[in-house]
Parts: C-alpha cells; structure tokens; sequence
C-alpha cells in the first residue's frame, strides 16, 4: 500500500512516500512489525518536527500522531464517518480486528458507504412522455449529457452503495443492454417484470440482499436527496418504513369560511395549506417484504397502509434539495434546465 510507512522509517523517507502519493490528502498509515496501525503522519507533522530541530533521520514514531481517527471493519459506522468528514478528515483507514488495514476510505470520492440495498423500479411505459417513450424507455430519455436513470445510479453509488438492482418491464432489452457495462466501477442488476406490478410489487423478484435496509425508488426521479441523512433518519427513529417527502403548498386567493352545518364559525382570508407530497423514494427493513404479495399488482401506498394497519412505524423524511418526478414533458423540461446550471 502507498499509503502506509513503517514505524522504523525515518522522516526522510516518510517525506519521499507522501511526494509519491500525488493525490490532495497528503496522509501517511505507521504500521508496526506485525502491520498492525499505530499512528498517522502528515506533511504538518514532518514540517513541526524538523522546526523543533528534529534531524532528518529521526524515526517517523517519534513524529506520528497515535489519537488518530479509523473505522473498524466489523461495525460500520455512518455516523463516525459524517462526523470525520465535517472536521475535514478525509482519507480514513478501515481497520480488522487485530488492527491491520483493511481498506482506506475517500470521503473525496464518497461521501458515506451505506449499509443499503438499492431497487429502482424502471418497468413503466411513460404514457404522458409520449412520442419520446414510444421507442425508448423512460429512464433511458437523456437529460443533458446521460439516461435519467444514470444521474440516479451515481447518487447511490456516491453514498457507497454497491448491491443496485433495476426491475424492468417495458423495452427492458434496451435497459438490460445499457446496464451490461458497469457504472462507476458496480455491475448493475437487472430484473424482469414478468407483468406490471405496481410500484413496488415487482421488489418480490430481486432475489438477493445483502444488507438489512433497502432503498425503494423511482428510477425516473431527478433529485440530490441527502441519502445519508435519509438513512440516519430511518435508523434512529426504528421505523419500518420511511418514505421521502417534498412540501406541497397550496395558496387559495379567496376568504375561506370555516362551517358548522349552515352557520359561519370563522373566516380565513387568502389561506396557505401546507402538505408533504409523496416523493417516491422509501426505506424499508428487509422484514417488511414479507407484507408484500408475490406475483400482485401492489402499489408502494399500499404497503404504507397496509403497514399502518398493522400498527408498524411509518415514517416521512422531508427532502431539502431538488426533487422532479419526470412525468410530463414540462417536468422533463425542467430537469433539462436544472443540468444546465449544475
């Protein structure tokens, strides 16, 4: 690993490796004689030790800092690692548990590595996009310089999310073609509808998950939700379900009369009504797949109200960002405007 030094290497050779390393995080891992971490060294550390007089051939574990900051392999910690990245720690080793690197994570290149299993529903046919979905897909129609549903994958992939399957359905050929390459280095799944289910019935054909929590979306959203914060949220509420939300509000230029019966009890002039719309975008436990039937035309509402009869926690996760569901050539329209001034 370029990123490691031995603790009996000295200042001039710690100097030599991080010139070789050539990227913006200029970190060295002290590994001892059993390659196990003991410390970090930075440029700032070599730059303090030789202003203090320290010789260049002063062994690197009298310079090293040994509080330094890792995550342990076993229990990943999502929370930890928004924390580092907020102090600007950016280049963090992953360690076993006899504390030998295992991997190093780039919060440059990723900003978290969710414990999360994707599934983008992109069977639809795009009836309201038409003719442009007559002969393509509607995940598939390119929004500036690449498919909807690639602006998606990335997202994902940039929260270190790895197991990504997709359900098709109409002209799956050309999205199962699209997906034979790999994106961002992860092989994507496709998965065939054998009929439309809904938006969330044909989850029951994905065969294999990794991890505990999957990701439900629509692949044919454009949106910078903050998947990490969606994901914290899920977690620490102990929900069984979450489903994103925009503010939907709705202005009404008349005086609004509230009513008993036939007798006037208040007037509202020129109310706002303030909602949470449905973003098409959920968390669920790997369990709660067991309420949704195999083989059904079943919709992702109503498994948030199947859920609530059931007395399960269901919650909402209010998106902060930009969210355009692409379901009409003025949304497409807007998406197109959106890239733009990215």
């Amino acid at each position: 690993m370029d990123y490691t030094i031995s603790f009996q290497a000295t200042i001039l050779q710690a100097l030599t490796a991080l010139n070789k390393i050539g990227h913006a995080v200029q970190t060295l891992f002290v590994v001892d004689d059993n390659n196990r971490m003991v410390g970090t060294l930075t440029d700032g550390d070599i730059r303090r030790s030789l202003i203090a007089g320290n010789p260049i051939d002063t062994p690197v574990n009298l310079v090293m800092n040994t509080d330094f900051q890792f995550i342990w392999k076993y229990d990943w910690d999502v929370r930890k690692l928004k924390s580092l990245r907020k102090k600007g720690i950016l280049f963090i080793p992953i360690l076993d548990a006899q504390q030998h690197i295992v991997g190093v994570f780039n919060l440059m290149k990723y900003k978290n590595i969710l414990p999360i299993d994707a599934v983008l529903m992109a069977g639809g046919k795009g009836e309201r996009l038409r003719p442009l979905t007559e002969k393509t897909p509607k995940p598939l129609l390119p929004v500036g310089d690449k498919a909807i549903i690639d602006y998606n994958i990335d997202n994902l992939t940039y929260y270190g999310i790895k197991n990504i399957s997709v359900t098709v359905n109409y002209l799956k050929e050309q999205l199962e073609e699209h997906f034979t390459t790999e994106h961002n280095g992860i092989k994507v799944q496709c998965v065939r509808e054998p009929r439309f289910l809904g938006t969330i019935g044909s989850l029951r054909f994905v065969k294999k998950f990794e991890n505990e929590t999957i990701l439900v979306m629509n692949s044919d959203l454009f949106t910078n939700i903050d998947l990490e914060d969606f994901y914290l949220q899920f977690i620490e509420t102990g929900a069984d379900m979450s489903a994103a939300a925009v503010p939907y509000s709705i202005s009404v230029p008349y005086g609004i009369f509230d009513v008993n019966e036939d007798s006037i009890t208040g007037l509202r002039e020129k109310p706002n009504f303030n909602y949470y719309a449905n973003a098409g975008i959920y968390l669920i436990k790997r369990e709660i797949l067991d309420f949704i039937p195999e083989d059904t035309f079943f919709n992702a509402t109503d498994l948030i109200e199947l859920l609530i009869s059931q007395n399960k926690k269901v919650v909402r996760f209010p998106i902060h960002g930009y969210w355009i569901d692409i379901g009409n050539k003025d949304e497409y329209a807007k998406a197109q405007d959106i890239v733009r001034h990215l």
